[in-house]
């Protein structure tokens, strides 16, 4: 057990178990797991390559193997990967509570302490889906923490302009979940033993390059969210965003400028330049747009390597 001079450091942070000494299994590359408790919740994360670290956080309904295509071009640009399970996702805890995004900041800081990756100068960040509601609200409130941030595919709660009316069919099938999540039980009885089916759907629906998600991995989604409490922790993350508490604590974190630099990514057939246009009344260093030709919201998945070229070109610019 390590020992922390600051009283508030304590009380924060736990303390990093021990790695699992083994690998996950092909197809999804050779990363060491590890287990880490930081207030009390067990997080799950993975680890690849030598180097220095990036800071990966998948979003809904997905867990780490969200960037297993990442995982490896990142280790090949002389990068070592850190994949976070969130609180609620994969095989992390699933508490009752704590799925406001004021919470998820301070999980990740406690996280970033208690793996030594709180380190002088921060530590790079890129984000999918809800990983970006993570991450922004980590880097409004820790922004000594972050040395660069890349978020994609998403929107912001309380600073997006919401979906007014009644949508298009297209608009419909993109953003049909902030209604649906929201709503109270209602989900969870609907999808409790059917989560292949309404994962196989959303997959389908969501992506353009459908074949991107494989059978391996559609196993392992469904594995982690037929898992107790998983899918209420993923509505949960909704309820909470789009809450009136929520939305107030969006209000104050829209307040704190984001001073590091920052790449925001929308696919061509996600949500496009529109989170670029968003972050850039958040940010002081905002650049990005839309990337990946014939690409879905399953930026990651989809086009990896379009995604992985365009974060790589964004360090070497921001060095």
């Amino acid at each position: 057990m390590r020992a922390f001079a600051s009283l508030a450091l304590l009380a924060a942070v736990c303390i990093a178990s021990p790695a699992v000494s083994q690998t996950a299994p092909a197809p999804f590359g050779e990363v060491d797991h590890h287990v880490v408790r930081v207030n009390g919740i067990r997080f799950h994360y993975v680890t690849a390559g030598s180097g220095e670290p990036v800071l990966l956080l998948p979003g809904w309904p997905e867990s780490w193997i969200a960037w297993r295509r990442m995982i490896p071009r990142l280790v090949k640009a002389g990068r070592q990967a850190f994949v976070l399970d969130p609180r609620g996702y994969g095989d992390s805890d699933k508490p009752q509570g704590g799925y406001d995004l004021d919470t998820a900041a301070r999980d990740l800081h406690g996280f970033l302490v208690a793996t030594e990756l709180n380190r002088p100068g921060g530590i790079d960040i890129v984000s999918h889906d809800v990983g970006v509601w993570i991450a922004h609200a980590h880097a409004a409130a820790y922004p000594e923490e972050v040395k660069r941030l890349v978020v994609t595919e998403s929107n912001v709660p309380g600073i997006s302009p919401p979906v007014v009316g009644i949508p298009s069919e297209a608009v419909n099938l993109k953003s049909w979940q902030f209604a649906f999540n929201r709503l109270d039980d209602l989900p969870e009885l609907l999808v409790q033993g059917r989560e292949r089916e309404y994962l196989t759907w959303l997959f389908a629906t969501k992506t353009t390059r459908s074949y991107a998600i494989e059978p391996a991995a559609l196993d392992e989604f469904v594995r982690v969210f037929s898992m107790p409490g998983t899918a209420r922790a993923g509505f949960a993350w909704y309820r909470a965003a789009f809450s009136p508490d929520g939305l107030a604590q969006a209000k104050l974190r829209a307040g704190k400028r984001l001073a590091m630099p920052v790449l925001a990514l929308g696919a061509m057939d996600g949500v496009g330049d529109g989170l670029r246009a968003t972050v850039a009344t958040l940010g002081d260093q905002v650049k990005g747009g839309a990337i990946g030709e014939g690409c879905g919201h399953f930026l990651p998945s989809e086009c990896p390597g379009e995604l992985t070229d365009a974060i790589l070109a964004f360090w070497r610019e921001s060095r």
